[in-house]
C-alpha cells in the first residue's frame, strides 16, 4: 500500500504546481502588455519604429529596460515606463519577448 501512496503524492504534487506555471506564464504576458501600444502586439512593432522586441536576446532586452530604469540610457517615454517595474518583472518581459517569434520576414534587429 505504501508504494501506491507515494505514487498518488507524486502525481498530486506534480498536479499542484502546473496551475503555478500556467499563472507565471499569463503573469509575463500580462506584464508584456503593457508594451503593446509602442511596440506592437507581442512585441511585433509595425516598421520597426519603435523595435520590434519579439525573438530579441533576452539578456539584451532585461539590460536596455533596466538602463532605461536608472537613467542610464536615454529615452524619451522609457524611462519613465521602466520604473514601474522591479528586477523580477523586467527578468519576467524580457523572457516573455525574447520567446516570442518575430514575424515572418521581418529584419531581426541585434543590438536593442
Amino acid at each position: 500500500m505504501k508504494p501506491l501512496l507515494r505514487v498518488i503524492a507524486v502525481v498530486f504534487a506534480l498536479c499542484a504546481c502546473a496551475p503555478l506555471h500556467a499563472a507565471d506564464a499569463n503573469s509575463a504576458r500580462a506584464l508584456a502588455a503593457t508594451c503593446a501600444t509602442c511596440h506592437g502586439t507581442d512585441g511585433r512593432s509595425v516598421g520597426g519604429v519603435p523595435p520590434s522586441l519579439a525573438g530579441q536576446n533576452k539578456d539584451m532586452l532585461l539590460q536596455a529596460m533596466r538602463d532605461f530604469r536608472d537613467g542610464k540610457r536615454p529615452a524619451t517615454i522609457m524611462h519613465q515606463h521602466a520604473k514601474g517595474y522591479t528586477d523580477a518583472q523586467l527578468d519576467e518581459i524580457a523572457g516573455y519577448f525574447a520567446n516570442i517569434k518575430p514575424t515572418t520576414g521581418a529584419p531581426a534587429r541585434g543590438g536593442y
